[in-house]
């Protein structure tokens, strides 16, 4: 019994299949099928069940799995805290963002990221969904924070990570306190149909506005501009409104100084937005993107 039959096992078990296993792990499949029957051999029990339309853990070969699991978040915790006391973290992590997650999470993250391990250069760079992804897969960028709909995670490979983050994904129409919307508590869909637009321009923000578009084909667009400065000072002299997510309306000064309020959209929107942040497994910067991890 070795740490290496437990690697193997671990991918296995997580890929569902040892072809996927063998591609990650850079391993024959006949390395890894040869090696889980040897373990299964030594601890006499069937660990998975090998068919054409994957391997699957047994029944009576879970426990065993649970066990093997444990072991080896053990190990990884033993190899970072081993890692962290000989060596100071070094060299770069590039890091692809939403603007709403860099206007008001990102920042704090990075300065105590930094503090602890200083030896290290922070790239920032701010990308759409599909293009962060795209990135990720081709060793651009290491992380990236996305803001998806829930058929978004169909475009994931065996390869990519995926860790949710724990963040509202509700929507606000911001409008010129001088607005009469602004007496509003809560606007709905025969509220703003008379109202001009100023759209931030996303593939993400496009996807959502089609379910908009649904319920007011003949909605009115002064412009786009992916620049949400622009939109807000728009907003603020009374040339149209907007919709943004909360987040990023999150400390938002116009807002605190009276100029421009957001007023909760009452909308049922099909799509349901998850916040979260992807990486690649066997990405070679993996122990300083774990780290990283820790402080989100």
């Amino acid at each position: 019994m070795n740490l290496d039959q437990f690697y193997y096992v671990r991918e296995t078990l997580q890929s569902g299949s040892i072809t996927i296993a063998s591609e990650n792990l850079h391993v024959t499949q006949s390395a890894i099928s040869q090696a889980i029957t040897q373990l299964e051999k030594e601890v006499g029990v069937t660990l998975f069940h090998r068919s054409r339309s994957g391997t699957l853990p047994t029944e009576e070969g879970k426990s065993i799995l649970y066990k093997i699991l444990e072991v080896l978040t053990k190990m990884d915790e033993l190899q970072l805290e081993i890692q962290s006391i000989q060596t100071t973290f070094k060299g770069e992590l590039s890091i692809a963002t939403i603007p709403s997650i860099f206007m008001t999470h990102l920042p704090s993250i990075i300065i105590a990221f930094q503090s602890d391990y200083p030896h290290v250069k922070i790239n920032i760079h701010e990308m759409e969904n599909l293009h962060a992804l795209h990135s990720i897969q081709h060793d651009k960028i290491d992380v990236a924070f996305i803001a998806q709909f829930n058929d978004f995670k169909k475009n994931f490979s065996q390869q990519i990570q995926y860790h949710p983050m724990q963040l509202n994904g509700a929507f606000s129409a911001i409008v010129s306190k001088n607005s009469k919307l602004a007496l509003k508590n809560q606007l709905t869909v025969q509220d703003i149909q008379e109202e001009f637009f100023i759209l931030y321009d996303s593939y993400f923000y496009n996807n959502l506005m089609d379910e908009f578009h649904r319920e007011i084909p003949d909605i009115k667009v002064i412009f786009k501009t992916t620049n949400t400065e622009v939109i807000k000072r728009t907003v603020v002299e009374g040339l149209g409104i907007s919709i943004l997510s909360d987040l990023m309306l999150k400390n938002d000064p116009y807002i605190t100084n009276g100029d421009m309020k957001a007023v909760p959209f009452q909308f049922q929107w099909h799509n349901r937005i998850e916040f979260g942040i992807i990486h690649k497994r066997n990405n070679m910067n993996l122990r300083m993107i774990r780290k990283f991890l820790e402080y989100v």
